[in-house]
């Protein structure tokens, strides 16, 4: 194993990586909070975590990728505790007889983007800047490793009352979604999971590189807007190169909690430039599609965002409420994602919408986004 250069997450990074993550969960991954509190603990027993490049592992290194699986809604119910998913990690160098050299989200979004840290910080590895999806997505094929082709197996679950399963063998990535899903229903509706091991070979291949320091960049743009006193909003579009899709007040949340999923639509309905129109969303645990007087104007894989007006942050699909004035903005997917391979798992018709997927960054999105 090669020496690389790795470089520490300092405690303001922690709180910027918390607020940037949120924002690029577009609306799931979980919450961001309950694992912020949990690291927040952990620096203050003396825990550093360190990053490293995906570039800097060699191709035979073993790589973990974890997430915690779910419903969003359930895990703001069930407190979150860095000790589950640093065992998940070890149910997987158990079964293959390797020690992994890092870990890595499966998604850098929402509470998800912090688990790969809160694992890093009990099993003394480095974190990579890297994960599968550069947002968050609801199942289990819709990375951009499932797209690459790569194996889908074996991936561990772990629950806090000491369950431990294992998915051993399935025939492809939707067959894993099923069956982890299933067992992850039976412990709650939530799991700490450890997925199929990644070489550095495929994490430089097909993962989504540096997205854990776009996270804190993001979110450090929103603090320090925040600290200033200046538009969050605008900051975050100028930097990421994102477009404002509509300004408003909630009036409608429909949502349910079914299949280990968080499903559901909102209603906003415009203020001040889009007064006189509405914006409904669609979800399932991520914000799906958003259709502006019946017509569709934005859809995955291109990241919707929902953010309070004032602050910047994130609204999640779980925490989103009547009355709440917000801002819904797009940002642009990762190509994977927009390949045509890509879109087969993670395009409007990967979630059951008969839409051909357009872009709000594509020149012919037409008028209205």
């Amino acid at each position: 194993m090669s020496t690389v250069p790795l470089t520490e997450i300092t405690s303001e990074d922690i709180e910027s990586l918390a607020v940037g993550a949120w924002i690029l969960g577009t609306g799931g991954g979980g919450s961001p909070y309950l694992g912020l509190l949990n690291l927040r603990q952990l620096y203050a027993k003396g825990h550093r975590v360190q990053l490293m490049s995906p570039l800097d592992l060699d191709d035979d290194d073993h790589v973990a990728v974890v997430s915690n699986m779910g419903a969003p809604l359930v895990g703001q119910e069930r407190l979150a505790d860095s000790r589950n998913i640093a065992r998940a990690v070890e149910m997987q160098q158990e079964i293959g007889g390797f020690q992994f050299r890092a870990v890595m989200s499966v998604e850098i979004g929402g509470g998800n983007g912090m688990q790969a840290l809160m694992a890093a910080a009990h099993l003394g590895i480095p974190v990579v800047d890297a994960d599968c999806m550069g947002r968050a997505f609801p199942e289990a094929q819709m990375t951009s490793v499932a797209i690459g082709g790569l194996r889908p197996y074996p991936c561990t679950l772990y629950d806090p009352r000491g369950i431990e399963a294992v998915v051993t063998k399935v025939p492809s990535w939707k067959w894993m979604e099923r069956a982890s899903r299933k067992i992850c229903v039976e412990m709650g509706s939530i799991a700490s999971t450890c997925k199929a091991p990644r070489t550095g070979r495929e994490v430089k291949d097909w993962g989504i590189h540096f997205t854990t320091t776009a996270a804190i960049r993001i979110g450090g743009l929103v603090r320090e807007a925040n600290r200033l006193h200046t538009d969050p909003i605008a900051a975050l579009l100028d930097s990421e190169g994102g477009k404002r899709l509509f300004t408003g007040k909630v009036v409608d949340v429909e949502r349910r909690t079914t299949e280990g999923f968080l499903r559901g639509s909102i209603a906003i309905e415009g203020i001040d430039d889009d007064r006189g129109s509405r914006l409904d969303l669609s979800f399932q645990n991520e914000w799906i599609v958003a259709w502006r007087e019946g017509k569709a104007v934005a859809m995955c894989p291109d990241l919707i965002c929902v953010l309070e007006t004032l602050s910047g942050h994130a609204v999640g699909t779980e925490t989103v409420r009547y009355g709440q004035r917000v801002t819904v903005v797009a940002m642009k997917a990762p190509a994977v994602l927009t390949s045509p391979r890509g879109l087969e798992f993670v395009g409007p018709r990967a979630f059951g919408y008969d839409l051909d997927f357009l872009s709000v960054f594509d020149a012919h999105a037409g008028a209205g986004v």
